[in-house]
């Protein structure tokens, strides 16, 4: 299936603006009752959640612009340690999630960083009562292979996340919620790969990406 680039970006504003809406709304909320409140260990309290709402509102900013954006200021090649921050920013806030890096590469090319950080994205929402996310990459003979282990208490993955991530869209309407599934997706088949997806497993689940180097 192939979807308008216009359509395809609005799903992606659409998935950033409701990540982005929990942090930005408590921001505003804050500076209300900041506005309000004279009591000095109140002020504190509010000065407090302020600071830790600016910091979520950063991290995923962050995350986004390396995971959904052009990635302005890197060039074809990307630092890992820029991905590794970016996840460990997105999932730090939350103390949910415990993420163990086990990239070794220095260097990664743009799209694979890119499928790396929406898969990343993808597990840890699957995660719905936290756990931990095992992240590993490599680059041989001219391949790159990304694996991904989610174990938790829980793990929830959506059949339509499912089928987006190993099929594209086949046919069907790609909704916001699974737009970072056909990213991915359309990343990997276009540097000739392809995406796997463990089947359900109690308390376990396994994500793949093998795909050319470019």
């Amino acid at each position: 299936m192939t979807i308008d680039p216009v359509d395809f970006a609005s799903l992606l504003c659409s998935r950033l603006c409701h990540d982005l809406l929990s942090p930005i709304g408590a921001l505003n909320n804050g500076l209300e009752l900041l506005a309000d409140e004279t009591d000095p260990a109140m002020r504190e309290r509010c000065m407090e959640l302020l600071a830790e709402s600016a910091r979520t509102s950063a991290a995923k900013l962050k995350f986004f612009r390396l995971a959904f954006g052009a990635a302005g200021g890197f060039g074809e090649m990307v630092d890992t340690r820029e991905a590794q921050q970016a996840i460990e920013g997105l999932f730090g806030e939350t103390k949910r999630l415990t993420v163990n890096w086990m990239v070794d590469e220095q260097f990664l090319p743009k799209t694979a960083i890119k499928v790396l950080l929406n898969l990343a994205m993808i597990a840890g929402d699957a995660l719905v009562r936290g756990g931990t996310l095992d992240i590993g990459g490599e680059a041989n003979d001219g391949a790159i292979e990304i694996v991904l282990k989610a174990e938790g208490p829980r793990i929830t993955l959506d059949d339509e996340l499912r089928a987006t991530l190993v099929n594209g869209a086949a046919g069907e309407t790609v909704t916001a919620r699974a737009a970072a599934a056909f990213l991915v997706h359309e990343m990997v088949a276009g540097a000739d790969g392809k995406v796997l997806v463990s089947a359900p497993g109690e308390n376990v689940l396994l994500f793949g990406a093998a795909m050319r180097a470019r």
